[in-house]
């Protein structure tokens, strides 16, 4: 009889341990916040202002809603979960929907494979998006979930159409700037 005492298991090359799994959805988590811009600049009350004209009022929904965007998606998300915490089995589905998109689609870094064939991300995106809005119809609050993503939708159209953009400068344009000062030919002769 062999005994192995103080031998250290480990994992099968190619297979990933639980750890490996919360450490990914981890740095991923991170990596997807650390597009959320800083709650502060985004309710700068000196930054708000009615446009001027329907083109600056269009102007102003495209930037802030591309600059945004996190803090608008979890602005919707907090509201549809507080309209559903008086529907206890609707929150239920929302949660379990909610752990679905990050296993399925967020968190992986693998493609879904079924009968060794590779699933395409978008059709990923598709039959998600559909489970989700069936499971949470079938739950019975199929008014209250409309009203509540409703509500989120005219606070975030309201916050981008207000919110002045001059001080705003995201990742790309910055290097659009950079990389246009740096194409101009020099003045010296």
């Amino acid at each position: 009889m062999t005994t192995t005492y103080g031998a250290i298991p480990t994992a099968q090359p190619g297979t990933k341990s639980s750890l490996d799994f919360i450490s990914t959805a981890k740095s991923k988590a991170t990596s997807a916040l650390s597009t959320c811009r800083p709650w502060k600049e985004m309710i700068h009350l000196h930054a708000l202002s009615i446009p001027p004209s329907f083109p600056e009022s269009i102007q102003r929904l495209r930037s802030n809603s591309a600059y945004f965007r996190m803090n608008y998606a979890i602005i919707v998300l907090l509201i549809v979960f507080i309209s559903l915490l008086w529907h206890p089995i609707s929150l239920i589905v929302f949660i379990i929907m909610i752990a679905a998109w990050l296993f399925l689609y967020f968190l992986r870094d693998d493609p879904i494979v079924i009968f060794h064939r590779t699933i395409d991300d978008r059709i990923v995106l598709a039959v998600l998006s559909v489970v989700t809005i069936v499971a949470l119809l079938l739950t019975r609050a199929t008014l209250n979930i409309i009203i509540s993503v409703l509500v989120g939708l005219v606070l975030v159209f309201l916050h981008a159409v207000f919110r002045k953009t001059e001080d705003l400068f995201s990742d790309e344009e910055a290097r659009g700037a950079y990389s246009v000062v740096g194409d101009q030919p020099s003045s010296s002769s």
